[in-house]
């Protein structure tokens, strides 16, 4: 398995973690908060990082970087607010599968021209992470969920398109540029945060209920991230970009080891379809 592979699958690890704690989190504390605190936590950590490994940013990198933000907390934002309003069943899928096309789309367009059996894996990738991401919440009935459906299925759609504009604008971002343009990327995030929040009329200001959520969150996203733009930097965007969409895998593996939740037929063979897709990319 190529380095490249190694860290995409990395990241996938890191997104899905970092989706747990926040999806957590926003059962206890304000969303907007967490979302918050992560994006500020990630800044100051890359910050960190990037007076030990300086770089040489451009003005086009700090765009990318811009670009980057704004997907990152429209994605964080959409999804949680899904997830915190128990909506799991059609918001994880729908972004988690939106997170994957918009890249591999973009690494068509740019000349990406993966092998067959890459091919493969990319088309076996996505029906696996809709149904591994599939859950019924606790509770709901047949009415219930088709009077939430169409909401559920608009925060999906928009949290999708925001990560997916996070993949494509953290792939432009080339490794001369260290790790400041991620700085900016979380920066901005924290901002569009606090214009959406205040816009909502919703609670974005930290508290203590939401500290540990958003610091634990935003540390394990941010290591994501690295790990998304190195990987960026080996493989091709497309490939990279479906193997980090598949962090609802870990995500519900953590909420069965965990919180015991128990895996349903349609999430078993999700992951059954997720490791073949994986070893194939991997073959290729």
């Amino acid at each position: 398995m190529s380095i490249g592979i190694t860290l995409a699958l990395l990241a996938a690890i890191g997104y899905g973690t970092a989706d747990f704690v926040g999806g957590s989190g926003a059962r206890r504390a304000p969303t907007m908060s967490i979302v918050f605190i992560g994006q500020l936590t990630g800044a100051a950590a890359m910050l960190l990082v990037a007076l030990t490994s300086p770089g040489t940013p451009t003005p086009a990198h700090a765009g990318w970087a811009l670009l980057a933000g704004l997907g990152s907390a429209a994605g964080s934002i959409f999804l949680l607010r899904g997830l915190s309003r128990g909506r799991m069943a059609v918001v994880a899928p729908t972004s988690a599968v939106g997170a994957a096309v918009l890249p591999v789309l973009t690494g068509l367009a740019g000349g990406e021209r993966p092998v067959a059996l890459v091919w493969v894996g990319l088309v076996l990738a996505l029906p696996g992470i809709w149904l591994v991401s599939r859950q019924v919440p606790d509770g709901d009935t047949a009415a219930g969920s088709r009077s939430a459906g169409h909401g559920a299925f608009v925060d999906g759609l928009l949290g999708g398109l925001g990560f997916g504009v996070l993949f494509v604008a953290l792939g432009q971002i080339p490794e001369s540029a260290g790790t400041l343009p991620l700085a900016l990327n979380q920066l901005t995030g924290a901002v569009v945060t606090v214009v959406v929040a205040t816009v909502l009329r919703q609670s974005w200001q930290p508290s203590t209920r939401a500290a540990g959520w958003g610091v634990t969150s935003g540390l394990l996203g941010v290591t994501g991230s690295l790990a998304f733009v190195e990987a960026s930097h080996l493989a091709d965007l497309g490939v990279v970009a479906v193997l980090a969409s598949l962090y609802p895998a870990v995500t519900v593996l953590l909420a069965r080891l965990v919180l015991s939740e128990r895996l349903g037929t349609g999430q078993r063979l999700g992951l059954v379809f997720c490791s073949a897709a994986v070893a194939m990319i991997a073959a290729g």
